[in-house]
């Protein structure tokens, strides 16, 4: 296709795309799928090489935020049932981070529900930062905490956070749609104070919100005119409970076609495969591998992730390779204007809440369903579901219904007495 030879050429040289570029490869048909991703493949692989990144969640506090982003189960008024707790404990905290670390993630992602964060709560957090930094050498944090104040990204970055997320998650012409209680620009406003502080700034996007074609594009290209180092791609879980339940559009080629337009839009940004991956992509997420350089190892924030054992055993029997802690992540380029600013990852990355990590940062965890058959509180056993799973997946089909018995809620980890899955 001359389509994609012109892509990939841009992306070599780092050129935008046009609109309708970008627009015609969320319309290709499944025939030129496989086409799309070894396009979009080049481009990945001529700046990141075949190498991962693995990115851990901590969630300092869940639930209860007064914000009513429709797609989070944190919000007001969520029917969700999720775990509900305050701000863990620094050392709590560097434990669960601790976890993420020893299964190979390089960047911790600190995440706490809420509109933004006081000042206490900075303070809060600088002294966690300060805990997992001196357990664990190296580790890059990113914090994710919702709208910021003046000031308070300066203290971030004074306190050792490396970068902070907060995703612009749709286009600006439906972002009213929804949520209501804070703005389209108050999220660039953020995104511009993290990075005036110094500090590697993530942000990206939901898709599967009910959003066109052309949605899709504006918010990638909002993001690119932005320039974050890092861009989360989630992709919406609807939670039981929430006005977005029912919203159910994504399959796995619409994912994939999805992740190689942020590619194609943003060819040297660190793109992260988070939130849905599972849920949606299923037995695709290897080839989404092609197209994203960074993933989340384990569980999201209120919802269960695949294995951490069987992240790493996708990655290698794909062919790519876990990125070591001693090696940069992004560009030379890209790397070099980071640390010219000031910035905290220097050579080594460009974040995200985790990579599109919260609830007000946007949603590592874009959604749950209540109906998983486990009891509140019960630790889930992934060998024990493969029956029921191979059982929902041949009812799903047959009925053409959505494939929620993929979805579990979170009962492990931060906030729990369980091991968490790393």
């Amino acid at each position: 296709m001359d389509l994609l030879k012109t892509l990939v050429d841009k992306g070599l040289r780092r050129e935008l795309p046009t609109r309708d570029e970008a627009l015609a490869v969320l319309a290709t048909s499944d025939d030129e799928l496989l086409d799309v991703v070894a396009a979009a493949g080049k481009v990945r692989r001529q700046w990141f090489g075949r190498r991962v990144k693995l990115n851990y969640l901590v969630n300092l506090k869940s639930g209860l935020c007064p914000e009513d982003c429709s797609y989070c189960s944190q919000r007001l008024g969520s029917k969700a049932d999720i775990l509900k707790y305050t701000w863990l404990k620094p050392q709590e905290a560097a434990a669960a981070a601790g976890a993420g670390v020893a299964g190979g993630a390089k960047r911790v992602c600190l995440v706490a529900s809420g509109r933004g964060p006081t000042d206490r709560d900075v303070d809060r957090v600088s002294q966690t930062i300060a805990a997992i930094k001196e357990q664990n050498e190296g580790v890059e944090v990113c914090a994710c905490l919702g709208l910021l104040s003046g000031g308070q990204a300066e203290r971030l970055r004074e306190a050792g956070a490396d970068a902070y997320n907060h995703n612009l998650n749709t286009s600006e012409a439906t972002y009213g749609e929804i949520t209501t209680t804070h703005t389209y620009a108050d999220r660039v406003e953020t995104v511009h104070q993290a990075q005036a502080a110094g500090l590697s700034a993530c942000s990206g996007l939901i898709a599967g919100m009910g959003e066109s074609d052309a949605d899709l594009v504006d918010v990638v290209f909002s993001l690119r005119e932005l320039d974050p180092d890092s861009v989360p791609v989630n992709f919406l879980i609807p939670f039981e409970g929430t006005p977005l339940a029912k919203e159910w559009s994504l399959t796995p080629q619409r994912c994939l076609r999805i992740l190689a337009m942020v590619r194609f839009v943003c060819p040297d940004v660190e793109v992260r495969l988070a939130g849905g991956r599972e849920v949606h992509l299923r037995s695709m997420q290897p080839l989404a591998l092609h197209l994203a350089n960074s993933i989340f190892l384990g569980d999201y924030l209120t919802s269960e992730g695949q294995a951490g054992r069987a992240d790493l055993e996708m990655i290698a029997d794909a062919g790519f390779e876990v990125e070591g802690a001693g090696e940069r992540t992004l560009p030379e380029h890209r790397a070099d204007a980071l640390a010219a600013s000031g910035g905290g990852c220097g050579g080594h990355d460009g974040a995200g809440a985790g990579g599109g990590c919260g609830p007000c940062g946007g949603g590592a965890d874009a959604g749950v369903t209540a109906d998983t058959g486990v009891t509140a509180g019960e630790p889930v056993s992934k060998a024990s579901g493969e029956t029921g799973a191979a059982e929902g997946a041949d009812a799903a089909a047959a009925s053409g219904r959505a494939r929620t018995d993929l979805v579990a809620v979170r009962r492990r980890g931060a906030g729990t007495e369980l091991p968490p899955n790393a």
